[in-house]
């Protein structure tokens, strides 16, 4: 019985960081799993496209794949376009999507990373109020999600935790900056909560000037990496379990 194929799929950006960010993070899971063929395609602006990677396995005779969407929340690519894509497959190919990444304590871990990284200390906890930068969504059931993951980390011993959005929703960046501040936090650091560098990473970038630490985004980071296999293997176990029936 083989292995199903992992196909990460990506939104794609005309930066070319993005697709560099993407790139380096599948080879790290591709070197925590090596007996795991991982291929990668994008939604939009880059190459390979997800449909053309589908149909390459398809030509190769895969017939078993986990499609696992690069995204943080289950917002509109999670519930619309990914599915829209999937339906159009090779009909021979069994296609199964995973969960999206968040939330997960492990991308709590790798957020807590970049700000050590950055140049906090775990003793600059309690005095530093982080503001969790994410993207943004019209998706309401997203917007609670990010708000959801600000209260749990704000009971890991951080001064305070404001949840932010580059796009679609308030506050900005630099709102719950300015709100960190009339609170009292002796320091302010904002941890981006996106993948991979960007137009709306940029954004958040901007709004983090007022800030005293601003973190890198998540990127390949080892947390991610887990998180990405987690979710490929809970999603795997359903495929193999029909191809065995």
């Amino acid at each position: 019985m083989s292995t199903p194929v992992l196909l990460v799929i990506a939104h794609g950006s005309r930066d070319p960081r993005h697709a560099a960010t993407v790139h380096a993070l599948v080879r790290r899971v591709r070197s925590l799993r090596p007996d795991v063929r991982v291929e990668t395609g994008f939604l939009d602006f880059n190459v390979p496209s997800v449909q053309g990677v589908l149909e390459s396995l398809e030509t190769e005779g895969v017939r078993d794949v986990v499609a696992l969407p690069l995204l943080l929340t289950r917002a509109f690519h999670a519930k619309a376009d990914i599915p829209a894509v999937l339906a159009d497959a090779p009909p021979r190919l069994r296609i199964r999507q995973a969960e999206v990444l968040g939330p997960s304590p492990l991308l709590l871990s790798a957020l807590e990373r970049r700000l050590y990284e950055a140049g906090l200390t775990p003793a600059d906890k309690s005095s530093t109020g982080v503001v969790l930068a994410s993207a943004g969504s019209s998706d309401p059931e997203a917007i609670a999600v990010i708000a959801e993951i600000a209260r749990e980390w704000r009971h890991t011993g951080w001064c305070a935790v404001r949840p932010a959005f580059a796009s679609a929703s308030l506050p900005r960046t630099e709102g719950a900056v300015r709100e960190l501040r009339a609170l009292g936090c002796a320091r302010v650091a904002v941890a981006p909560y996106v993948l991979a560098p960007g137009f709306l990473p940029d954004r958040i970038a901007r709004g983090a000037a007022e800030a005293d630490v601003l973190a890198d985004v998540l990127g390949p980071s080892p947390e991610v990496a887990r998180v990405l296999l987690e979710r490929y293997d809970a999603a795997r176990v359903p495929v193999l379990a029909a191809v065995g029936a």
